[in-house]
């Protein structure tokens, strides 16, 4: 995809965000980006949201996954994150308040905010919620010297004194594992939960402290650590580490409109959300992984589950473009709909186009992420041959247009700057894009594909916001990520022969000739060696 935004608005009334891709991911942990990784890699056009609510947010390391062992959970989180902008994925930070369908075509997902994503497919990746056992002080340790999990945090725990409270027959499969990690564990047996008094009893004979009580309270030690767990009849067990299971939910809430619920989970631990080999729901069209559909899941288990289910996806779309023989481009859809309303822009070129242009000998000029026209209408003016080129044919059709309106003769290219040769090599004495929403591929195939098209001794004209304006005035939620798309060093870095750099440099932007938002361009002018 390649389109520009000029950002040189008329006046006009607020209007709300709306985004239109192939896929929303709901929940953007090791699940949701797995699923994101493998969409994005298929061309596919992916928004995941992400409330910022991991359920192993209170741990320091996540253990048993293979390569990354030991590395902290928001480490990971980072490094998916990376890995699924570096294929144009986007990852939006707000949370999803319901889950609609529309006339039992795509479906609508809302956020906080007056912001939305309609897309043809759904995943739900928003994992459990763990629901704490009722012990005094829990909450604050949890994650910590409270575990629940000897294969996520056995090791770390092992030969110090275990305190395990069995707030459920299941927690005795648990106990067997800790009893074998530390020869100091006390097993705590409530008069509440329905034990097996014989595999009680194999505890005892094992060596294993057993003591029948109910748990009250944590006590802390001078510098807050874990000391002891205090029971109903009065006395304590010193403990290094506790040990409880807690009940889990399945974040289900955003789908409850589709009338998709949870189930619960056969441990009795629980609920979960029923999904087929696949990963689909019993809804069409709405899939989950990870861990809402198997609370058994680590994070590697849940990863490799979204990785899944984001391939069962991808041939699901694949099956239905291929029966409507539809091959469109990643965020067509998404610039036709922003373009299928009111015009959005001003309709004045952009400002540092005129600073830079006004001077320069007319020739061949290609526009790219044209928009509505405003900069491909000004060099025409200026007596340039232009081609105005943008993923979005209602945005050429608007540029048509407005060319015929005034006289103007300016070549209309739908084209994807990421496509197989989408613009003419060593043709064009300018090559410019203004602010160009071009999403990023780790071959650099959109950027190489416009350098291409600068004919030897031509200019290229890229200008960008200053993302630390756009961050600083941005409305909250978000509903685009910058880091999804290509960024002026992108181009400098595959610059590296070949070409003199004119202007590399942020500079205020210039209001005399559009109405603008108060940001700063980045401005790059370079120039291609004559052959």
């Amino acid at each position: 995809m390649s389109h520009a935004h000029d950002h040189s608005t008329a006046p006009q009334q607020h209007r709300s965000a709306e985004r239109h891709v192939d896929v929303c991911v709901i929940g953007g942990s090791a699940a949701g980006l797995g699923a994101a990784l493998q969409l994005s890699r298929q061309r596919r056009s992916v928004i995941v949201v992400d409330s910022g609510e991991p359920r192993n947010a209170p741990a320091s390391h996540m253990h048993g996954y293979l390569g990354h062992e030991g590395l902290p959970p928001e480490e990971l989180t980072a490094l998916g994150r990376e890995e699924v902008r570096s294929y144009g994925g986007e990852i939006l930070s707000g949370v999803v308040t319901r889950v609609t369908q529309v006339d039992d075509g795509p479906f609508r997902v809302e956020l906080e905010g007056d912001v939305s994503v309609v897309a043809r497919r759904v995943l739900a990746a928003t994992g459990l919620a763990d629901e704490l056992p009722d012990i005094e002080g829990i909450a604050s340790h949890w994650g910590r010297d409270v575990i629940q999990c000897p294969f996520c945090h056995g090791h770390e725990v092992r030969d110090q004194r275990i305190v395990q409270v069995i707030n459920h027959p299941m927690g005795l499969h648990a106990a067997q594992i800790f009893a074998h990690l530390t020869d100091r564990l006390t097993v705590v047996v409530p008069a509440s939960v329905d034990v097996d008094p014989e595999k009680v009893d194999h505890f005892e004979g094992a060596g294993v402290s057993v003591v029948r009580a109910e748990a009250r309270r944590i006590v802390d030690g001078p510098t807050g650590e874990l000391q002891a767990l205090e029971l109903d009849n009065g006395e304590s067990v010193a403990a290094d580490v506790l040990v409880v299971g807690s009940r889990f939910r399945a974040r289900v809430e955003p789908l409850k409109p589709l009338g998709l619920t949870a189930e619960p989970d056969p441990s009795g631990l629980g609920d979960a959300l029923a999904v087929d080999e696949l990963g689909q729901t019993t809804v069409q069209g709405v899939f989950a992984a990870g861990n809402i559909t198997d609370p058994s899941h680590q994070v590697l288990h849940a990863a490799g589950h979204g990785t899944k289910v984001g391939a069962m996806i991808a041939s699901d779309l694949a099956a239905e473009d291929l029966r409507t023989a539809a091959r469109p481009s990643p965020g067509e859809a998404d610039w036709d709909h922003r373009y299928s309303g009111d015009q959005i822009w001003s309709g004045h070129p952009n400002g540092s186009l005129v600073d830079e242009m006004s001077d320069v000998t007319p020739g061949r000029a290609l526009d790219v992420g044209a928009g509505e026209g405003g900069d491909a209408l000004w060099l025409a003016r200026q007596g340039w041959t232009v081609t105005a080129a943008d993923v979005s044919a209602n945005a050429l059709e608007r540029t048509a247009a407005a060319a015929e309106q005034h006289g103007l003769d300016v070549a209309c290219l739908h084209a994807d700057a990421n496509g197989r040769q989408p613009f003419p090599a060593d043709e064009f004495d300018l090559v410019t894009a203004h602010y160009a929403s071009i999403p990023r591929t780790p071959d650099r195939r959109a950027i190489r594909n416009i350098l291409a098209a600068v004919t030897p001794g031509g200019t290229l004209l890229i200008v960008n916001h200053d993302l630390t304006d756009l961050e600083q005035d941005a409305p909250r939620p978000q509903a685009f990520d910058p880091d999804a798309y290509v960024r002026i060093e992108d181009f400098l870095d595959e610059m590296a022969e070949g070409w003199q750099v004119e202007v590399n440099e942020m500079r205020p932007r210039d209001h005399g000739t559009a109405a603008s938002h108060h940001v700063n361009d980045l401005v790059l002018r370079a120039r291609r060696a004559l052959a």
